[in-house]
This record gives C-alpha cells, sequence and structure tokens, in this order.
C-alpha cells in the first residue's frame, strides 16, 4: 500500500491510525513542501515504520528535467529536509510525480542510487471537491486487487480516509498480505 503526498487535508492522521490498528505497513511518497509543513506527521510515518520515500521537491514531470543538476536538486532538497527531521537518511524509494518518465530519467534515477516505485493501479481520488463515493472507491479498489499488487492512494482523500479499514478487512479476508514495496 503506497500514498501520494502533496499537501496535507487533515485525513493523514486517521490514515496512519488506521495502518496502525490493522498492523499495516505503507510507504508514503512526499515531496519537500509536504516535509517542511508537516514535520510531525513525517516523524510519526518514520516512527509507526512506515516507509518515507521521495516524490521529488516541486513535483515536475521527471522527463521534462533533463539538467543533471536539477535533477538531482529534485532528490537531494527531500533528503535533506526529511534528515533535518528523522534524523537518518530516507529510504532509497522514489516515485515519479504524475508517472512521467522517460528512459533518461530512469537512468539518472537509479545512478543517484534510487529504485523507481510504480503501481498497478490507482483511481482518481485525489480531487478535494470531486471525491468518490465510498462505494465507488471501495468497488474500484476491490475489482482491481490482484497478488502483487502497488496500490496507490492519496492521502488527502477524505474517501480513502472513511473507507480505509474497510478495504484492509476485506484483503484480509480475500487472503491478501500488505507489507512494503522492496528492491
Amino acid at each position: 500500500m503506497t500514498f501520494d503526498e502533496g499537501y496535507e487535508n487533515g485525513y493523514t492522521p486517521k490514515i496512519l491510525d488506521i495502518l496502525r490498528d490493522e498492523k499495516v505497513p505503507a510507504a508514503f511518497f512526499v515531496v519537500k513542501p509536504y516535509i517542511v509543513s508537516n514535520p510531525e506527521i513525517i516523524k510519526r510515518m518514520s516512527d509507526e515504520g512506515h516507509l518515507v520515500c521521495n516524490h521529488s521537491n516541486h513535483h515536475p514531470s521527471m522527463a521534462t528535467v533533463t539538467d543533471p543538476e536539477k535533477f538531482k536538486a529534485e532528490f537531494t532538497d527531500v533528503e535533506e529536509a526529511y534528515k533535518e527531521v528523522v534524523g537518518t537518511d530516507m529510504p532509497k524509494f522514489f516515485r515519479p510525480p504524475m508517472g512521467k518518465f522517460s528512459e533518461e530519467s530512469l537512468k539518472m534515477t537509479k545512478d543517484l542510487g534510487y529504485s523507481s516505485i510504480f503501481w498497478s493501479f490507482a483511481y482518481v481520488d485525489w480531487y478535494n471537491n470531486q471525491q468518490p463515493t465510498h462505494d465507488f472507491a471501495k468497488n474500484k479498489i476491490y475489482s482491481r486487487t490482484h497478488p502483487g499488487a502497488i496500490v496507490l492512494l492519496h492521502s488527502n482523500s477524505q474517501t480513502n480516509s472513511e473507507i480505509l479499514d474497510d478495504v484492509i478487512t476485506h484483503w484480509k479476508e480475500e487472503g491478501y498480505t500488505l507489507k512494503f514495496v522492496s528492491k
């Protein structure tokens, strides 16, 4: 289970409560402004054993960042902010914003020591004023779940915060085990 974190909408603490209570690990892909604005949430994610991973500083299409120094800065700015808050190095997992990449951006990401993490499925859950209904969201998630899935959710979604417990329970009842992404 993975979450992209571009900004806080008040639902991440509830999501973290559910993950803690259900003993489910997650990977949170964060941008630098999110770290700077929410250090207590970042610290909690780390303290509770979740992976807090890199999602870039400015959330650009990485395929368009061709200058090697600017590309590297998209990573290092996030790493430095994370280390300032948590006191340790950030795990070397990266999710390209919007899933946009090129062969060159994948190579530069790898050269920086990162593994790129994409997703098996996502659904439109990130618009604050156009949240899907609970039934729609659950049906979409359940119909796309499969062994080895990497689920992408957004924690700014009120719907996700309200259905997450049901979704995890459903997955467990279906025999799925939820674990970290790995290299």
